[in-house]
């Protein structure tokens, strides 16, 4: 049986356990910047023996927001009060990564006052927006902007830092042949679609060095006919890892759907209750030497242990069971078992913030 309580090495990083709390998006800042209110978030997390806190995505372009209440890193102003932030994290032992984006035309929020980016002007299935279709002149906007994040970010004591690539914002959507329609070198095969991904890691990477950990969240599949599949996945993976990333956390995109998901077939794999695509975080750790990250329904100790014990997976995501308990992986290290208080009732999605109703 493997420890969850062994450390994990990211890049040269040392993390003490294997427990990440996955990327959460708390909508507690108007403008983007670290308050007392999130603080005290973060701190109680670390103070819950957390090993990795990944923070919920900040927007890279000052005039790219697709959620009210998400994290700026636009520019240097930000880096003072996420000093706060990962000083906070650090008296715990915890490390904390920040996540990054370009959200793109996954939003419904103030349209019609922005332009926003996409690889083709194919609107988004769920919400329906429709981008702009980029020029190269405005790729290499974005992809420098993603580089300059990483800076910041490193300057701010971050850990690492992560790259949001799933959930059909705007790398996922370029490396969709769903939405990505393009017939110049960012377009047609796997390898075109891969390019802007692969530019923003190396702009990155050109930023913070070779020993600053730089992970990326991959959808596994886009569970539709048409979208990414899992085999383009599998070797989106092998290429990441090739050209120097640190980790890959494998998430899906099926936000508000998990539960009448579960039990169904896609790309050869079961969606399940307890780790919703962590067959597929399995056989990424088969090909790739790098940590692996599953994310997921991944609510009981004895859920996580199963699958760690059963595959090369390293780190185990864990998101809307720490809204309601912050302090849970505290409460598992110290032998409790008990159930879990969240019930997955997805109500934590609030007009005033992000948060557990039931805490």
């Amino acid at each position: 049986m493997k420890d969850l309580f062994e450390s994990v090495k990211i890049n040269n990083l040392d993390i003490k356990n294997a427990f990440v709390r996955s990327a959460t998006w708390e909508n507690l800042t108007e403008d983007g910047y670290i308050n007392e209110k999130l603080l005290k978030i973060y701190e109680e997390l670390a103070e819950g023996e957390i090993g990795l806190i990944l923070t919920g995505y900040a927007n890279i372009v000052k005039e790219e927001q697709p959620n009210a209440g998400m994290f700026g890193i636009y520019d240097d102003s930000f880096i003072d009060g996420y000093k706060q932030l990962t000083e906070v994290v650090h008296k715990y032992n915890s490390k904390i990564f920040l996540q990054v984006a370009y959200g793109g035309t996954k939003t419904t929020y103030n349209l019609g006052e922005r332009i926003i980016f996409a690889p083709s002007d194919i609107p988004e299935r769920g919400t329906g927006t429709q981008g702009k279709t980029m020029t190269k002149k405005e790729i290499d906007y974005i992809v420098e902007a993603f580089g300059e994040s990483a800076r910041r970010a490193k300057e701010a004591n971050f850990d690492g830092i992560e790259i949001h690539g799933a959930h059909t914002y705007l790398i996922g959507q370029f490396l969709s042949p769903y939405y990505n329609k393009r017939e110049d070198e960012y377009g047609g095969s796997l390898e075109n679609r891969m390019r802007f991904l692969i530019e923003v890691y190396q702009s990155m990477r050109n930023k913070v060095g070779k020993e600053y950990p730089i992970i990326v969240k991959l959808t596994a599949s886009e569970f539709f006919d048409g979208g990414l599949t899992f085999e383009e996945t599998k070797r989106i993976c092998k290429k990441m890892e090739e050209i120097g990333i640190d980790g890959i956390e494998i998430s899906g995109n099926i936000h508000g759907k998990g539960e009448s998901l579960i039990g169904k077939e896609f790309d050869g794999f079961i969606l399940k209750n307890e780790g919703y695509f962590s067959e597929y975080a399995k056989e990424i750790a088969k090909i790739c030497q790098i940590p692996i990250i599953t994310v997921g329904g991944i609510k009981t100790f004895e859920g996580a242990q199963e699958i760690i014990d059963n595959s090369e997976i390293s780190m185990i995501g864990i998101s809307r069971p720490l809204l309601a308990e912050p302090k849970l992986i505290k409460k598992w290290k110290n032998g409790n078992r008990e159930k879990v208080k969240c019930i997955r009732c997805s109500k934590c999605r609030n007009k005033d913030g992000n948060y557990c109703i039931f805490k």
